[in-house]
């Protein structure tokens, strides 16, 4: 069957709406995995103001996020390694991170741990700024591909 998701769902893959506008666009899609490689291709190709926007919808690592919706819902189950042990560090961490880069740190939290995802915070607080964009937007098109991939599940 298939798949040919609209704009709203796209968007709570990944929060802007040009990426929504090109993947419907390629619509309909054979199978998840084709729908996910559409999802990643059109998160990498965001203009940094609009991955600012995508960043802007989701939650700090280790903040229980909050909410009925889908994302939130995805994004607990993304998150569900973090133990409370970790969660004041990731908080610090958080803090020093969008001090430096004046955004939410991101990073693709599925199978992760809460101790893994503080190590990669803490060595990405060693990136230059144009690093750190690479950075982000290849955890934003991780993300991005793993949610139009549970759209079409």
């Amino acid at each position: 069957m298939p798949i040919e998701p609209t704009d709203a769902e796209l968007l709570s893959c990944c929060f802007a709406p040009s990426f929504a506008r090109a993947v419907a666009a390629g619509s309909p899609y054979r199978d998840a995995a084709e729908l996910g490689d559409a999802a990643e291709k059109a998160a990498l190709a965001l203009e940094w103001d609009e991955v600012l926007q995508a960043l802007s919808a989701h939650p700090r690592i280790g903040e229980r996020p909050q909410g009925e919706g889908r994302e939130a819902a995805w994004s607990r189950d993304e998150q569900s390694g973090v133990q409370e042990s970790t969660r004041a560090a990731l908080a610090e961490g958080n803090r020093a991170y969008e001090e430096r880069f004046g955004h939410v740190y991101l990073v693709c939290a599925s199978g992760l741990s809460g101790e893994e995802l503080l190590a990669r915070l803490r060595t990405r607080l060693a990136n230059d700024e144009e690093r750190e964009h690479e950075v982000v937007r290849a955890e934003l098109a991780r993300i991005a591909r793993l949610r139009a991939e549970r759209l079409a599940g």
